[in-house]
């Protein structure tokens, strides 16, 4: 099995805010103007992004929201743990991976203004996966959790909000 450095090198990947490494591999030219988005965005956006992200085995995504969907892509590694902060509160989790008998999936899509994060199910391994996110990315759009805001918001989630804040 490759290593992540190898992937690291391969995808000419660069240290990602939320933890991991990434790079952006598609940025649709297709504009959708504010007139026709929900209200919660300010700008125009482009239809939709993607990038390539990875998770070296003891790092975090860490706790944070967009004003779009993203959709997960398994590629190569471990499995991994998207945890997952409902609008309501509720936690859950969804294992993106290579076996769905093992009711993993290939694809996961975290809807909008949801808290999630990330992390790897083998230390000793890593994730590689894809996300497409639309309306595309912008930072704009990117909140990263505090992790005091988190706790006094859904303080019986503070084991999961400390492992990814």
């Amino acid at each position: 099995m490759r290593k992540a450095k190898y992937w690291i090198n391969k995808l000419q990947l660069t240290p990602h805010p939320e933890g991991g490494y990434f790079r952006e591999v598609f940025r649709s030219k297709t504009e959708l103007l504010t007139s026709g988005l929900p209200s919660r965005y300010s700008n125009n956006r482009n239809a939709v992004t993607s990038i390539y992200f990875l998770l070296k085995g003891n790092d975090v995504s860490k706790f944070h929201r967009l004003k779009s969907d993203e959709s997960w892509h398994f590629y190569a590694g471990s499995s991994v743990s998207i945890h997952i902060i409902d609008k309501a509160g509720i936690y859950r989790t969804a294992k993106l991976g290579p076996d769905p008998d093992k009711d993993m999936y290939f694809q996961y899509t975290i809807e909008h203004d949801h808290w999630f994060g990330a992390t790897v199910d083998l230390s000793d391994s890593y994730a590689l996966v894809g996300c497409t996110v639309a309306p595309g990315f912008d930072f704009e759009d990117f909140e990263i959790a505090e992790r005091s805001t988190l706790l006094e918001e859904y303080p019986e989630h503070s084991v999961i909000i400390d492992k990814l804040t």
